[in-house]
């Protein structure tokens, strides 16, 4: 496994790239590297982000804002604005970013679970 400043680099090296799958399925990156803060403490603000072939947002990994806090009171709430929407209605849930590396994987898995969906709905 690389390194996490390796994969923070790759992850950095996304920044205005899209991949067009087939159909107009479009994946987009914007990374840009800041300075680190409690809501953004691994110095990297991003947005990755599916889109259907009109131009709808499907599902989006992003550390742009807060989101609300789900779950039970005993549950501890998260101060890193990390936080992914799991389709178009949803208003984002906690995200916990582990590594850029594992980021990127989550981000790709959900575009296979959205695929698969499409084809087999």
């Amino acid at each position: 496994m690389p390194h996490a400043d390796q994969t923070l680099t790759y992850l950095l090296d996304l920044d205005g790239e899209e991949i067009i799958y087939d159909d107009g399925y479009v994946a987009r990156f914007k990374v840009k590297g800041i300075e680190a803060t409690a809501e953004k403490p691994h110095g990297v603000s991003y947005s990755l982000t599916f889109h259907s072939r009109d131009g709808r947002r499907l599902m989006g990994y992003d550390n742009a804002h807060g989101v609300a806090h789900r779950g039970g009171k005993f549950v501890e709430r998260q101060t890193a604005f990390d936080h992914w929407h799991r389709d178009e209605s949803d208003e984002g849930r906690p995200y916990q970013f582990v590594t850029a590396e594992k980021l990127i994987a989550d981000f790709f898995d959900e575009i296979e679970r959205i695929l698969k969906e499409q084809h087999d709905g």
